[in-house]
């Protein structure tokens, strides 16, 4: 497997590979002055290949550089998540460590379900997704393309976020949220408009 980005998110990818015995070949990036990650080598991003997940965590530099590759993609599911046989995860997809992933869940491609993170029964996540440590997502929620959920946040079913939103960390999400707006708060609210 090969990595995209040599940061903090790299790291945790790294530890979840090495807990499934996943050969780890190199890591790719742009910073110049990053020559190694924990002894793994690191490449210019002109020498990129597959199979490959995107170790970026910023949702739109990872649709980015997906929409830009023509490679493999793979995913990565640390042991200790939890998740459904009747779960659908697409490719470039990572799963941290105490994650939990209910039954007929749907989640797109180059999502992040981070450390600890609950997404349950028939909830339906789009593509560049990424839910913070410690979220809860109850069932039937529906999160749009490149949407960040923030840490410790609460979605109560049946919830529709929008393309693009931010839901700031702490929130208690009760009712849908418009595409690329960020909201915040408990019950959470609107407080501006994103420039997407």
């Amino acid at each position: 497997m090969y990595l995209y980005g040599a940061s903090g998110h790299a790291k945790v990818i790294i530890d979840i590979l090495r807990a499934n015995n996943e050969p780890i070949e190199a890591l790719f990036d742009d910073n110049e002055k990053i020559h190694t990650l924990f002894d793994y080598p690191v490449l210019r991003s002109s020498e990129v290949c597959g199979p490959l997940i995107i170790s970026i965590g910023n949702n739109g530099v990872r649709r980015k550089i997906a929409e830009k590759l023509q490679v493999e993609y793979g995913r990565g599911f640390h042991p200790s998540a939890i998740i459904s046989e009747k779960a659908v995860i697409k490719e470039g997809t990572v799963v941290m460590q105490g994650a939990i992933v209910q039954s007929d869940c749907r989640i797109g491609s180059h999502c992040i379900i981070n450390t600890g993170a609950s997404v349950d029964h028939e909830c339906r996540l789009g593509n560049y997704v990424h839910i913070s440590p410690h979220c809860t997502l109850c069932g039937n929620v529906q999160v749009g393309e490149g949407a960040w959920i923030g840490a410790g946040s609460v979605v109560i079913p049946g919830v529709k976020i929008g393309k693009w939103s931010i839901v700031g960390a702490g929130s208690v999400v009760t009712k849908d949220i418009p595409d690329g707006v960020l909201a915040v708060g408990n019950r959470c609210k609107v407080i501006k408009n994103i420039v997407l």
